[in-house]
């Protein structure tokens, strides 16, 4: 490609509103252009990265034995409302009705969509195990699109799902495509790291999400440098520290008064011996219109995702003020659950505590009573807890619970998405399949998801500097940029377009920078678009050499025109896997 020729409208300054690095740069470098909130249109050196983010996902996804399909982008409600999931997802979900006045929706995933055709298609074990693909444009109605590429509302998702016959086949496509992952984001160029995550609305019980580090990313995660657990904070675990609650005396449990109040920090000042780690934290969640009680350490957050696990529904929320009054009698702020019962209280159906308060005694909690407090409560002794579970969001320094090591948080950018999904969706679409001894059993699946444009804009938040974009050689637009310094020099634009013509032969992603530009301008022009090598044609030709500048470090060798081909190709050929 000849850059006179070429289409790359590259910006001197940023785009106002820009705040991520990748959408500044891939703004300024001619890659991208906003069409409406949160839609880009890509442009023709997005296009040349995209394909080779594409090309690098298919050949690993092939290799493990995928499938490739197309899917519709639109698709008919009834799919949705099989699964369930039509009014779970209704908030991010593009819908229309066609001119019969159906509903149809605008694919943000396609579990439903593939296992109809599971449904339809596979009968017996001997047709299993599968793995299917596709790569596809998705849309999310996202409320508040920002970042350029990173939170979009209509964007490229390489989507697989893996049927198989039991868990144990369902372990090994689970497996495969964890390793598929890591060698595409080795390929891509990309420094990740894989977390526990959680599934959500997808469903199943056990995903790994693969993130990049990066300030732009709007997930935190936790990560033990000792032994590498890692996992998303909606996942994340930490050790549960024995405390010493007042020495080893049980206090009696009594009332005292709390005169206007209302929050852990209030108490705390209130009372000294109320520090918010002796405080119970009391919280009333309606689900499925059902209250239940949430009891946290004073010094914990709840962490919404792990409760909606615990509860098995994402239809979660926090009770207003009338629901709570109704049910305990008192406002928020003096919300307790000692001697609670579904008799005592029967429009509570469950009391569902965080197991970092196990065996905790002489604590602080609500009464149930408007300004008034408990003291000296001993949780097993004056609180009935229906569950327990991990449900508070893990703070930095916490232990963790594998090493006891401080565990630190940092933001992390998703890149892909893998899941057992196990049977949801194979028994809401009757996906069965006999086994060798004539029963019939559900098909087992996983699901696996890459956003294509956010591996793209990962290796800008990942690899730049102050001139711009510095694109692994993998999945650069191009790998190589010739720059003849004076192109009114006859003999310097004869040796360039030579050299081009050889690297084009030799099967090389070459651009010419043939404008009649300043070497500067030029220079400037392909730090910023971010090419891996910079092949500079000047008055060293006069010795017979030309030079040859790495983007990455700015280092440079001077190279013999006669070698130029081999040198560059030995240079620009990235390893397949």
């Amino acid at each position: 490609m000849r850059w006179s020729q070429a289409f790359i409208p590259t910006l001197r300054e940023d785009p106002a509103g820009a705040e991520a690095i990748s959408h500044k740069l891939l703004m300024r470098g001619g890659f991208i252009r906003q069409l409406t909130a949160g839609v880009y249109t890509l442009l023709p050196l997005a296009q040349r990265v995209r394909l080779k983010v594409i090309a690098i996902i298919r050949e690993e996804m092939n290799r493990i034995g995928g499938q490739e399909f197309v899917f519709s982008a639109l698709q008919p409600a009834e799919l949705w409302q099989m699964s369930g999931r039509w009014d779970v997802v209704s908030d991010i979900m593009f819908r229309l009705k066609d001119r019969k006045d159906a509903p149809m929706a605008l694919g943000l995933t396609h579990e439903e969509a593939f296992t109809q055709i599971a449904s339809q298609s596979i009968n017996s074990y001997r047709q299993l195990p599968q793995i299917w693909y596709q790569i596809q444009t998705k849309f999310r109605d996202e409320a508040r699109p920002k970042s350029g590429l990173l939170r979009v509302r209509e964007f490229t998702m390489k989507d697989a799902y893996s049927f198989d016959i039991d868990q144990t086949g369902l372990d090994k496509s689970y497996q495969a495509h964890f390793e598929a992952y890591s060698k595409i984001y080795e390929r891509c160029g990309l420094t990740f790291i894989p977390v526990q995550a959680s599934s959500g609305a997808m469903g199943g019980n056990e995903s790994t999400e693969f993130m990049v580090r990066t300030e732009a990313g709007e997930d935190k995660i936790v990560l033990c440098n000792k032994c590498d657990y890692a996992a998303n904070i909606e996942k994340a675990v930490a050790k549960i520290l024995l405390h010493e609650d007042n020495g080893n005396e049980t206090l009696s449990l009594e009332q005292f008064p709390t005169p206007g109040i209302r929050t852990i920090e209030q108490l705390a000042k209130f009372n000294k011996d109320a520090s918010a780690q002796k405080q119970i934290k009391s919280l009333v969640y309606l689900t499925n219109s059902e209250l239940v009680i949430i009891l946290l350490r004073g010094d914990h957050e709840l962490n919404e995702a792990k409760l909606q696990s615990v509860l098995g529904t994402n239809e979660i929320r926090p009770a207003v003020e009338h629901e709570i009054k109704d049910a305990l009698g008192a406002l928020p702020g003096s919300l307790g659950a000692v001697n609670v019962s579904k008799q005592s209280h029967p429009k509570i159906k469950k009391i569902i505590a965080d197991t970092h308060l196990k065996s905790r005694k002489n604590m602080v909690t609500g009464a149930n009573i408007d300004d008034v407090h408990w003291r000296g409560v001993s949780v097993d002794r004056d609180i009935k807890v229906d569950e327990w579970a991990d449900i508070h969001v893990v703070k930095e320094n916490a232990l963790c619970i594998n090493c006891d090591h401080k565990l630190e948080m940092f933001k992390g950018l998703e890149i892909g998405h893998i899941f057992k999904l196990g049977t949801k969706y194979s028994e809401a679409f009757k996906a069965n399949a006999l086994l060798p001894d004539g029963s019939s059993n559900p098909i087992i699946m996983g699901c696996y998801g890459i956003g294509v444009e956010r591996i793209m804009a990962s290796a800008v938040e990942l690899y730049h500097d102050d001139n711009g974009i510095i694109w692994p050689l993998s999945i650069a637009p191009f790998s190589i940029v010739i720059t003849p310094v004076n192109n009114t020099d006859q003999k310097q634009m004869e040796i360039a377009t030579n050299i081009y013509n050889e690297l084009n032969t030799a099967g090389i992603d070459v651009l010419l920078d043939d404008r009649d530009e300043r070497p500067g301008v030029k220079f400037k022009d392909a730090d910023l678009i971010g090419i891996p090598y910079r092949l500079v044609v000047g008055k060293s030709i006069d010795k017979g050499e030309v030079e040859l500048r790495t983007r990455a470090d700015q280092s440079l060798k001077m190279i013999p025109i006669d070698s130029v081909t081999k040198v560059v190709s030995a240079t620009t050929t990235a390893p397949s896997s």
